[in-house]
């Protein structure tokens, strides 16, 4: 068949380009995963998907799998996520170090696709650390102090959620049933109640679809296909994944609490705010003719829902294991028990005073915080500018995973830390003493926010 010459020219330049720019883009990706000069050594990287496959494959869960590369390469290594240049903390010691002695520099939030994607790197959880974040944790933390603990009344209302709680559990007679959703439910009325100044019933479909919700994405944003996505974002094409299922979730929850502000807007009074959704809107009022503000209807959708998150989840899996340890120690329950009986009695309800006459019991609560490690990688961190830790170079930008679990699980502070041991939080007269290594939720900038 007779062909122009010209057509031919035309071909061969376009495989020619399309072969250069692929040549390009495999030299690009291969520069992104070389070790920067004094960076932290890690265990062996493969071309484009870094560490992510052995993280993947390994029998063991993240954590657990970066406890045990610790062992090999030291308190401070570096795991290839893609092209995501990533230096992962283990124990208390050089955790400390990064974020308290150098708490500035390593307050950032990585600018990873799933962050841009779910939030814009706006709301509260992660946003980058700024005037924003500043901004917008100051008025989180004011909030649950005046329209939660700091309330006299809150406690009262603490009680009368939990009377529900028990109420909802005696209608099972017995009978066995999962115990996650009635826990759930009230621990999301204490956080509702200050957000929306509402709480919601036990039989609120709505409200326990969009619970439902936020616990499967907690669980898919640690999974490994979202860590793909993260690496390499042009997947999110894709019609089908984890990532995608994600996305949707996120969307039903966005259109599920907007609608939940707007209802929380209709009696709100300028200036007397009643709840958290009151004071933002506030705030976005005093913001609208500082082009700095970041106060906003979308980030005030994202707060509402990582406060939701952070209120809600982290305490319903707590109190969670606490039943399960109960079940699995019966001795320690007993101790618990007759220390009970022995502060309150049997007439009479908690109060927030009885908590220093409970030593034993408090003890067991922050052994269960050490046990489970409700959050054992904590959130992501990166450097906002360069530094130097322990010899080795981290360069601006890095992104940075302190595990929590070797914390928790550091045998220099913790004397058999595999044994479930609620002595190791009394002294020798039987008081309660705190522990420098306990951080269930971290240190420094981004610690708990909920003073108390």
């Amino acid at each position: 068949m007779f062909q122009l010459p010209g057509v031919q020219t035309c071909a061969g330049a376009l495989a020619g380009a399309f072969l250069l720019l692929l040549l390009v883009l495999v030299v690009r990706q291969l520069l992104r995963q070389r070790r920067p000069a004094g960076f932290p050594p890690g265990p062996p990287r493969l071309p484009f998907i870094g560490n992510i496959c052995s993280l993947a494959l390994s029998a063991d869960l993240p954590h657990v799998y970066m406890r045990k590369q610790s062992r090999v390469f030291g308190e401070i290594f570096s795991l290839d996520l893609g092209g995501i240049s990533t230096v992962v903390l283990n124990g208390y010691d050089v955790v400390k170090e990064c974020l308290v002695h150098q708490s500035e520099i390593f307050a950032d939030r990585p600018c990873l696709p799933l962050f841009m994607k779910m939030t814009k790197m706006g709301g509260l959880l992660n946003s980058r650390y700024g005037r924003g974040w500043i901004d917008h944790r100051r008025l989180a933390v004011n909030s649950f102090h005046y329209f939660g603990s700091g309330q006299k009344s809150f406690e009262s209302k603490i009680l009368e959620e939990t009377w529900s709680l028990i109420d909802a559990i005696e209608t099972y007679k017995g009978r066995p049933f999962d115990l996650k959703q009635l826990i759930t439910n009230a621990v999301s009325n204490i956080t509702n109640l200050i957000l929306f100044g509402e709480r919601f019933t036990y039989e609120d479909t709505d409200f326990q679809h969009m619970i439902e919700l936020f616990s499967e994405n907690v669980e898919l944003a640690a999974s490994a296909p979202v860590f793909l996505y993260n690496a390499f974002p042009w997947i999110g094409i894709l019609p089908f994944g984890k990532h995608q299922r994600l996305f949707r979730n996120a969307d039903v929850v966005y259109d599920f609490l907007s609608k939940l502000i707007e209802k929380a807007a209709v009696n709100r009074k300028p200036h007397l705010p009643q709840n958290f959704v009151d004071a933002y809107l506030d705030e976005m009022d005093k913001g609208q003719n500082d082009p700095l503000s970041t106060f906003s209807k979308e980030n005030l959708i994202f707060s509402v829902g990582e406060l939701i998150i952070a209120g809600t989840e982290t305490t319903t899996n707590v109190l969670r294991w606490a039943v399960l340890f109960m079940a699995l120690y019966p001795n320690i329950q007993g101790q618990v028990h007759k220390e009970i009986d022995l502060i309150m009695g049997h007439d009479r309800r908690p109060s927030w005073e009885d908590k220093c006459k409970m030593p034993y019991t408090e003890a067991v609560l922050h052994e269960v915080l050490r046990f489970c490690n409700i959050v054992p990688l904590g959130i992501f961190h990166a450097t906002s500018e360069d530094a130097v830790v322990r010899g080795y170079s981290i360069p601006k930008g890095t992104t940075v995973i302190t595990n929590l679990y070797s914390v928790h699980f550091d045998e220099k502070y913790w004397k058999d830390p595999d044994m479930f041991y609620p002595e190791r939080f009394l002294d020798s007269s039987g008081y309660f003493t705190k522990k420098e290594a306990l951080i269930p939720f971290s240190l420094g900038h981004w610690g708990i926010l909920a003073p108390g």
